[in-house]
C-alpha cells in the first residue's frame, strides 16, 4: 500500500498555472492507477485526471480537457498534475488518489481507494 503527499497549491491568478505533485511512499508505485480529485466548497468531490500503471493512458474530466496534464514518473514514485489558463472555478482542495491495478489499461474513477491530505489552489479574478 502507497501513501500520498501532495505538493505545489497556492494561489494564482486567472490564467495563470500550477503545478501539483503527489509523492508516493510504500511499494509498487508503478502497479498503481493515480488520479486527481478536486472538492470546492459546498460541492462534491469530482474526478480531474486519471492515469494508468505505465503513463499510457490518461482521462480526463470535461472541464479540464485541453488545460490540465497528468503525467507520473515510476523511477520517482510521483504524479503530477500540470493545470494551465486556471480558472476562478478551479479553486478546490486537490487531492491524489490512488488503487491497485497492476497492468490494467483502464482508469476507472470509481475504484481510487486510497487518499493524501489534499492541497489547497485558489484562483482570483
Amino acid at each position: 500500500q502507497v501513501q500520498l503527499v501532495e505538493s505545489g497549491g497556492g494561489l494564482v491568478q486567472a490564467g495563470g498555472s500550477l503545478r501539483l505533485s503527489c509523492a508516493a511512499s510504500g511499494r509498487s508505485f508503478s502497479s498503481y492507477a493515480m488520479g486527481w480529485f478536486r472538492q470546492a466548497p459546498g460541492k462534491e468531490r469530482e474526478f480531474v485526471a486519471g492515469i494508468n500503471w505505465s503513463g499510457g493512458r490518461t482521462y480526463y474530466a470535461d472541464s479540464v480537457k485541453g488545460r490540465f496534464t497528468i503525467s507520473r514518473d515510476n523511477a520517482k514514485n510521483t504524479v503530477y498534475l500540470q493545470m494551465n489558463s486556471l480558472k476562478p472555478e478551479d479553486t478546490a482542495v486537490y487531492s491524489c488518489a490512488a488503487y491497485y491495478a497492476p497492468l490494467r489499461s483502464v482508469v476507472s474513477a470509481g475504484a481510487f481507494d486510497l487518499w493524501g491530505q489534499g492541497t489547497q489552489v485558489t484562483v482570483s479574478s
